[in-house]
């Protein structure tokens, strides 16, 4: 059992786990696509499941159709740039949309068995966090960008709107989805993308758009999908996307009459993490896209996100204050500072730029440290939520003890909507 102090920190305390009891799942979602075409599919699918299949595991299963493209990622396109064998673009696809369709039928599921619970939402939005920079790693390999800078950025910059959703979560209790959003149209896209670079191969996205439009050589000269593929996106997030968080969270600030201006600070950790990382990956004395070592980078930065952002999710879901610092962030810091170090390095001294194996060896440890510190906060989470509601989180209970297990956790799921999954 963790001591009182770590209870409290960890939002796993009596107190603060008491008001999983009485929460309510509340998500927006505006998508035509998944209202329309998708939610039969969707329907279809979860009777596909045994019923034996605990919901959580539904995510977990998902998650693992990542790993193993990561996995083939790291075997056939190292470099990201390949190219590979075109199965391999395919199985990108077909991994991603496995990912999205159990992430989308957990809830269902949890229905089906009668297992829903708040962990659900936690479990799953977790997953969610990890999966943010590993999906997005995929696509990177798929446009052939490689380790290079747009290549890093294609890889993280998914960070940005999952924080911001997070966060607005946070403080509407709802989770809001546009008529145009990343888990349904983004995904759409990024399988497509996929799909493509499977056929054609990836130099498809570096090849000069006049090939394909010759009618426009007046405006398009030797333009290619990579010059306009960061402004695009970036576009995307700061017009469609930030926008309607800040507005959604506003308007419920001014409905409980509370200000606006002081949950700009919220936003720390996650400005933290960008200019860490783009002081240390942008750094001219970094080794680390130089040298090929951006999968190793994204898979920290999985477990580093992933914690921030479930932090938030979990403080959302027992009331408790916005958490503005994970210990997972400092060797981040270190990092950035470690490699920018000539800049500040007094005159006169004799310490040097760093070497790329001292830079390497510090990345490793620093993915043990965080696989660590990850691990054993996500246990003492999931073990604390389990023994206080009485339910497992990867199993379902027997008939035996499924009355009496369920019995302590009805306060919470009666006429909740606390089953996993966004859409319904």
């Amino acid at each position: 059992m963790p001591s009182p102090q770590t209870a409290k920190h960890e939002c796993v305390s009596d107190d603060a786990l008491q008001h999983l009891k009485t929460y309510k799942y509340s998500s927006v979602d505006k998508s035509l696509i998944s209202r329309y075409i998708l939610k039969h599919y969707w329907n279809g699918f979860v009777e596909l499941l045994p019923m034996w299949l605990a919901p959580n595991l539904v995510t977990l299963l998902g998650f693992f159709f990542i790993i193993g493209n990561v996995m083939l990622l790291e075997v056939y396109v190292p470099d990201l740039v390949g190219p590979a064998p075109s199965w391999v673009y395919y199985s990108f696809a077909v991994g991603l949309w496995m990912y999205s369709t159990m992430d989308n039928v957990d809830g269902k599921q949890a229905r089906r068995t009668g297992t829903s619970s708040p962990l659900g939402e936690l479990f799953d939005h977790g997953i969610d966090s990890l999966n943010c920079t590993l999906a997005s790693l995929l696509e990177t390999a798929a446009v052939g960008y490689g380790t290079s800078k747009t290549g890093a950025f294609t890889a993280l910059v998914p960070v940005l709107p999952m924080f911001f959703s997070t966060w607005e979560t946070y403080h509407t209790h709802t989770l809001y989805l546009g008529y145009f959003n990343g888990p349904t149209e983004g995904l759409i896209i990024a399988c497509t993308i996929m799909g493509l670079s499977g056929y054609f191969g990836p130099e498809i996205w570096s090849t000069p758009l006049l090939r394909f439009f010759p009618s426009y050589d007046e405006y398009l000269d030797d333009v290619t999908m990579r010059d306009i593929w960061i402004p695009i996106i970036l576009f995307s997030f700061f017009v469609a996307h930030l926008p309607a968080c800040i507005v959604n969270v506003a308007r419920a600030r001014r409905a409980q009459n509370l200000p606006f201006a002081p949950l700009i600070l919220e936003w720390t950790p996650l400005v933290i993490f960008v200019i860490s990382t783009m002081a240390w990956l942008g750094s001219p004395y970094s080794f680390l896209l130089k040298d090929n070592h951006l999968v190793l980078y994204c898979l920290t930065m999985s477990l580093v996100f992933g914690r921030m952002t479930t932090k938030i999710i979990l403080a959302h879901l027992t009331h408790q204050p916005f958490p503005y610092w994970t210990i997972m962030l400092a060797p981040m810091i270190g990092g950035a500072l470690l490699v920018n170090h000539p800049y500040f390095t007094i005159t006169g001294t004799t310490f040097g730029p760093i070497s790329a194996s001292f830079e390497l060896w510090y990345l490793r440890a620093y993915f043990v440290f965080a696989a660590i510190v990850y691990g054993k906060w996500a246990h003492l989470v999931i073990t604390s939520i389990c023994n206080y509601l009485g339910i497992n989180c990867l199993t379902i209970p027997s008939n035996s003890t499924s009355n009496e297990k369920g019995s302590r956790s009805n306060g919470a799921a009666n006429g909740a909507h606390m089953g996993k999954g966004r859409k319904d």
